[in-house]
């Protein structure tokens, strides 16, 4: 590697993190990567400055998940680290590319006590795919490239780099690396014609879909192989942008509160076509739906990382190749679709989705069905973890690929920041966040952040007083023994107006959609809070009947 001008070592790690064609990085400010500060301030690389941690880790996961690029997020040592780690577990959990810098201590006070220090070897291992202490400037490049190449190879996930402060403030002359070339694309006509021919020969075949690396073109295909041979398409768990939901093939989303008749399809198929998900245990109903040990099925798995494959369900045929590969090489296979499957799946996903009335004057289903006919096909919509999101994942459409921000990891609070780093990424697009009074509590310190950088998102929040998720299970356990999940919430709309942006409080349904309207025209950072009946606790479930299933 040729040797190039002397600059400290932050200034070169910014300067290979622009190599890599990184645009923005998230961060809370800190001293003890004050040389990393110092190079951003003349780069091309925006800073977008966070008031938590936790948030900056999220907005760079969401990044991430939305461009298949490591999103990048610079913390402080001790308590910044620790406040950063939910971010990091999410991109472990959602299979997201992310690299983690946190700022360490000088290497000559290590294994003192110092001031916040922290072995984050030991405390990110379980967490991230690679955790790193560089201890030599002129092996930064060295480092951030390696972490690019394990953030994105085989299964992707979070990389964490601790960067000691005597290594950032020394000087040094080495140049950085270019970007990797992309690697070439394999032959995989020959495993799609098996995978087909095993498909051909199924009665009851269902497609799961799900995990990283999806494309819009993979969507695509995916619409074309599975018409072609009327195959039914399962979307995994907050994975509904895969494909597009209006689809005569979609057959529904595997999460929390799964249609049954879904369920039972996946329990009674014969041949399951697994293309980038895990099957985890959401996906399979706490691997009820699926025996582990006795599948009774014929497996096929698609997975880029070899050691996810036979992990849990040992397949039948299993191919080690990101899915939008594998789908390209399926649908140049010739179709033979003769029966009515698909047609069946895709009747009982609309009955599911025809609205189930909730009590109360708001009725939250008519507000996410109306908003799904609504906005945009492109308008991405993001949530954190509650009870709320049922009533998004059974009643929104999806129509795009990356239209949907949510974590399979059910962190509570991702909504927000995630729909910062959407609405920064494409400002010219509708950005919706759906909350709980108790998710968005967990980051809405984050309106800060939204206002300073412009990003005129439109949160949602659904205040029923409680968290409504523990609430439910409580009332099924403990019928009539509320403990710890009651809430005394702010006024979340004159919040959003202390910020400088809109807010409004609803209490009728009739009333939402103008309200709405306005805070479009608005042009700013808005909430609109709406008073939901703290019977409803989700789709076609009220706090009587939990409290009625927990007594019997």
């Amino acid at each position: 590697m040729k040797k190039d001008k002397l600059r400290h070592g932050g200034k070169c790690l910014v300067e290979q993190l622009a190599a890599f064609g990184v645009k923005r990085v998230f961060s809370v400010p800190g001293e003890s990567f004050l040389p990393v500060l110092d190079g951003l301030y003349d780069s091309q690389i925006e800073n977008i400055v966070c008031r938590h941690e936790g948030g900056a880790a999220m907005m760079a996961e969401a990044h991430g998940k939305l461009t298949g690029i490591p999103g990048i997020a610079f913390v402080t040592r001790g308590p910044g680290a620790t406040n950063a780690s939910c971010g990091v577990h999410i991109a472990r959990q959602d299979s997201t590319p992310m690299i983690l810098f946190v700022g360490q201590i000088a290497r000559g006070h290590r294994d003192r006590e110092a001031f916040q220090e922290v072995d984050y070897r030991a405390m990110f291992a379980p967490l991230a795919k690679w955790v790193a202490e560089i201890d030599d400037a002129d092996r930064l490049p060295e480092y951030i490239g390696r972490a690019f190449h394990v953030a994105q190879s085989g299964r992707p996930g979070p990389v964490v780099l601790a960067l000691p402060e005597d290594v950032l403030t020394k000087l040094t002359a080495v140049n950085f690396r270019s970007a990797p070339a992309p690697e070439l694309p394999h032959d995989l006509f020959n495993a799609a014609e098996k995978i087909a021919d095993r498909l051909s020969h199924a009665k009851r075949p269902l497609i799961i879909v799900g995990g990283p690396h999806w494309t819009a073109q993979a969507a695509r295909d995916l619409e074309v192989f599975a018409q072609a041979h009327d195959l039914p398409v399962a979307t995994g768990f907050r994975r509904q942008d895969y494909i597009d939901n209006r689809h005569s093939n979609y057959a529904g989303d595997l999460s929390f509160g799964t249609n049954p008749k879904l369920a039972a399809r996946v329990r009674d198929s014969d041949c399951l076509l697994v293309l980038g998900s895990r099957l985890g245990d959401v996906e399979t109903g706490g691997y009820t739906l699926i025996n582990p040990d006795a599948p009774g099925k014929t497996i096929i798995h698609v997975h880029a990382d070899a050691d996810e494959l036979g992990r849990v369900y040992r397949p039948d045929l299993a191919v080690t190749c990101d899915a939008p590969a594998l789908i390209s090489a399926l649908v140049a296979v010739p179709g033979n679709a003769t029966e009515e499957r698909a047609k069946h799946a895709n009747a009982d996903y609309l009955a599911w989705r025809a609205p189930a009335e909730t009590p109360g004057d708001m009725k939250f289903e008519q507000v996410v069905s109306g908003l799904s006919d609504m906005l945009p096909d492109d308008a991405i919509i993001t949530n954190g973890a509650g009870n709320y999101a049922a009533w998004v994942h059974r009643y929104f459409q999806f129509k795009t690929f990356r239209s949907q921000l949510a974590p399979t990891s059910g962190s509570m609070g991702y909504g927000f920041p995630a729909a910062i780093a959407a609405k920064l990424e494409n400002p010219d697009k509708t950005v919706v966040c759906f909350a709980g009074d108790g998710c968005f509590q967990m980051t809405l310190n984050e309106m800060s952040t939204a206002a300073q950088h412009g990003a005129a998102v439109i949160v949602i929040v659904v205040n029923n007083g409680r968290y409504g998720t523990i609430r439910m299970h409580q009332e099924k356990t403990y019928p009539a023994r509320v403990s710890g999940t009651d809430l005394a919430n702010p006024d979340f709309a004159t919040l959003a107006r202390a910020y400088g942006g809109h807010g409004e409080v609803i209490e009728k349904t009739d009333d939402f959609f103008d309200a709405f309207q306005r805070a479009q025209a608005s042009g700013k950072l808005s909430v609109i809070e709406l008073k939901v009946d703290p019977e409803a606790l989700s789709p076609g479930l009220t706090l009587s009947q939990a409290r009625a299933m927990g007594a019997s």
